[in-house]
């Protein structure tokens, strides 16, 4: 089912071209839009609602950020390109918190290292193991099963977005995914073969060419329809990319990046749609 009403504003940004080794590769140009934040670290401080694992797989180790109650069903929730920072632990806190509540996993794909800004953000993504990252997910997943959730489901944004849709293919443990903005390379994963159902979230204006456009969202749609799993594509007008992000510091670095649009209705409707997704899905 893909939703979609019309508008007739046009994106803020130009359109944006990709790396073939990567889903996405923003222009270099956009740093000029791009300045610094101070991270603020939740998961470090002693207020912090995180509990800080360590999960193995494969001979490595990476840390993980896990919030809500023990047996609740879990949910790992993957980061934007910029890494494990406040939006990302913004977006799991809420998760954690929605209808009866769900016990939210960030896994570091980036292993500690979070970009402050827009050039540092592309270096770190480009760099990524996606392959790797996958496996990530899929330790992730199998972690919270171990150790109270009886199902499991993978959410993720823009770079994040783009793995969860490729978890739906490519791990089979998987029991539900919700992607907002962002599809993964046919590199990585063809959605036509999604074995998990699938709920996906993109800005009308979003202009990500390729990733995260309405084109983009239509061949996903297309894609899932193929695959024959339940999905559902939402298109929320005058909405651009990473309108999920809503804290102060998210709002000023996506108005430091040229976008500019505000909209808490459509924040709200995401949310709703994503509890009742993900509540069909992995109650018990």
């Amino acid at each position: 089912m893909f939703t979609v009403l019309a508008s007739t504003a046009s994106s803020v940004l130009g359109a944006i071209p990709r790396k073939s080794h990567s889903p996405i590769s923003v222009s270099r140009s956009i740093s000029l839009f791009a300045c610094r934040f101070s991270v603020r670290s939740m998961a470090d401080s002693a207020s912090s609602p995180f509990k800080k694992i360590q999960i193995q797989r494969d001979g490595t180790t990476f840390d993980a950020y896990v919030v809500g109650k023990e047996d609740a069903p879990g949910i790992v929730v993957l980061q934007e390109w910029w890494g494990v920072d406040y939006e990302i632990k913004n977006h799991a806190v809420k998760i954690s918190q929605l209808g009866s509540g769900f016990k939210a996993l960030i896994p570091d794909l980036y292993r500690g290292k979070v970009g402050l800004d827009v050039a540092e953000a592309q270096h770190l993504m480009d760099g990524l193991d996606w392959q790797g990252a996958v496996k990530d997910i899929r330790a992730s997943v199998d972690w919270l099963k171990a150790n109270g959730s009886r199902k499991a489901g993978v959410t993720g944004f823009c770079m994040g977005g783009a793995l969860s849709i490729a978890s739906s293919v490519l791990v089979p443990e998987v029991d539900a995914v919700v992607a907002f903005y962002g599809v993964p390379s046919p590199e990585l994963a063809d959605p036509s073969q999604a074995k998990a159902p699938v709920q996906a979230h993109f800005g009308e204006l979003d202009n990500f060419v390729g990733f995260s456009d309405v084109t983009a969202a239509k061949a996903l749609e297309e894609k899932l329809k193929a695959s024959g799993v339940p999905y559902e594509v939402h298109l929320y007008p005058g909405s651009a990319h990473a309108f999920m992000n809503r804290s102060p510091e998210g709002i000023q670095r996506r108005k430091s990046m040229g976008i500019p649009d505000e909209d808490e209705a459509a924040v709200q409707l995401a949310w709703s749609r994503f509890q009742s997704w993900m509540t069909r899905y992995l109650s018990n």
